[in-house]
Formats: structure tokens, C-alpha cells, sequence
């Protein structure tokens, strides 16, 4: 509804910076993790996170084919807390709560949003950064804030909260879904859809490696970004919080978080 995206406009941009400098956190294995019959209550050694490596600098697969960037970094150091090895599986980003309900997975860590509706599906740990959801346009478009999205097709990564408040806001028959953020990007350069709404980091990778797109100057959400895992997996939700709080008191988290989006 317009009333929520007028709502939803709210608040300055800013990206969720802790201070200090941590240590290097453990390197990240990319393997498939195998099921542990649903068992969605099972710690073990093995900290099996799924992501969707479509989501530049939080999540990509990096020149050795393997799973980067902040989320995998996270990870990494949060399994090193824990004395557990960390296993990455690549997957639909629409797939991960299902995945993580069933127990082929642990954890989910992909630039995932807090909101309601996931927060019905799966339980969320502490916030460990904030995000921004922007419009990305051709640089002679016409659309200049968000009030002019009405009446235009809107490109989104299908399952994402840019498509939650998309389709929303404006129905389904102006919102193409899309597998990744990428294939948006592209519908947009072949003009097949208007503009983007995507998270404004991998709009900046998707910006600077297209000619002729821009990011409008305003925010169309701010939103808090946090792991998810099973509702029923208590245990694993309170060794990664503690974890995490560990992390974000030592700078580790922020170190992260700066080698790949650098403060300016």
C-alpha cells in the first residue's frame, strides 16, 4: 500500500558499523551439507549456512568458484566461536527458509531482512548490520522519487523485501520477479521493466558495471539484517547470539563489515 511505502521512507541511510578491529575470522568451506533427517534441534560440528551468492559484497562467488563476502566472513568467524567447521550451500534466495524449516541446512545468512512474515516462518538472531533498499534507473529516466513508481514495471529478485513492499504497494502487475539481482539489472539495460529496488550495496556493484543506470537519491527502505534458524532450534539460536555479541564487541564484525564496504 502507498501509505506503507510513504511510511517505510522514514529515517536516514546508513550502514551498521561497530568499532574497533577484530581478528581474521576463519576461511569459509564451500560444501554441500548433507541432511540430517530434519532434525531442525541438532548442534554438531558442522555449521551448515545456506545463502544466495547473488547479493554483492554480503554474498558472491569469488574467483576460486567459491562463497565470499561479508555474510560468508561472519559465518566464518562465528563457526571459529563455536569450535564448528562451516559448510556454505548455494541456493535460490525463495528456497532458504524452507530449507533451513526442514533441516538441510542450520543457518541462513544472505543479506536476509527482518520482517514480520519471515519472522512467522523462522526465528531470527540479534541484527548484525542495516541496509538500504534503493531505486536503480536508466540516467534519462523519468522517474526521480518513489511517488513516480506508480504506473511502472518494477524489476525485483523474486522473494526478496523489494519484492514484499513492491508488490504491496502496487500489485503484482507492475512487479517482475526475477532468480537474482542480476537478471533485474539486465531486464532493466534491455528495457523490459523501469527500474530496480534492490539493497543499495549490490546496486552499487550492479551500477558500476553497467553504463548508463544510476541510483536515484532516495531511500525507499531501511531495514536491519540478521541470520535466521529453525524456531525450534533454541540451542543453536543462543551459542550464535552469544557468538555474535562476542564478535561485535571485539570490532570483528565491523572489521568485516569495512573491508567490503569501506566508510567514507
Amino acid at each position: 500500500m502507498k501509505k506503507l511505502v510513504c511510511a517505510l521512507l522514514a529515517g536516514a541511510m546508513s550502514m551498521s558499523l561497530l568499532a574497533g578491529c577484530g581478528s581474521k575470522p576463519a576461511e569459509p568451506e564451500n560444501t554441500t551439507p548433507e541432511n540430517n533427517g530434519g532434525d531442525t534441534n541438532a548442534v554438531s560440528d558442522t555449521l551448515r549456512m545456506g545463502t544466495n551468492a547473488a547479493f554483492p559484497p554480503y554474498e558472491f562467488v569469488d574467483e576460486n568458484n567459491e562463497v565470499a563476502g561479508i555474510d560468508a566472513e561472519i559465518a566464518g568467524a562465528i563457526a571459529e566461536k563455536l569450535g564448528m567447521k562451516l559448510e556454505i550451500t548455494d541456493m535460490a534466495f525463495d528456497s532458504l527458509i524452507p530449507a533451513v524449516q526442514a533441516g538441510t541446512i542450520d543457518i541462513v545468512l544472505a543479506g536476509m531482512t527482518v520482517d514480520p512474515e519471515r519472522a512467522e516462518a523462522v526465528t531470527f538472531t540479534d541484527s548484525y548490520a542495516t541496509g538500504v533498499q534503493v531505486i536503480i534507473v536508466p540516467e534519462d529516466s523519468e522517474i526521480a522519487k518513489v511517488d513516480d513508481l506508480d504506473g511502472k514495471t518494477i524489476g525485483v529478485q523474486s522473494g526478496t523485501t523489494g519484492d514484499l513492499y513492491c508488490t504491496d504497494a502496487y500489485g503484482q502487475e507492475q512487479v517482475k520477479q526475477f532468480d537474482n539481482g542480476a537478471l533485474a539489472v539486465a531486464a532493466l539495460t534491455n528495457g523490459q521493466v523501469d527500474c530496480v529496488v534492490i539493497d543499495n550495496e549490490p546496486a552499487k556493484n550492479y551500477v558500476e558495471a553497467n553504463q548508463g543506470l544510476k541510483i536515484l537519491d532516495t531511500e525507499y527502505a531501511i531495514e536491519d539484517y540478521a541470520a535466521a534458524i529453525a524456531k525450534d532450534n533454541t540451542e543453536l539460536l543462543d551459542k550464535v547470539n552469544a557468538a555474535m555479541k562476542e564478535l561485535k564487541d571485539d570490532g570483528t564484525i565491523s572489521g568485516i563489515i569495512e573491508k567490503y564496504i569501506p566508510a567514507k
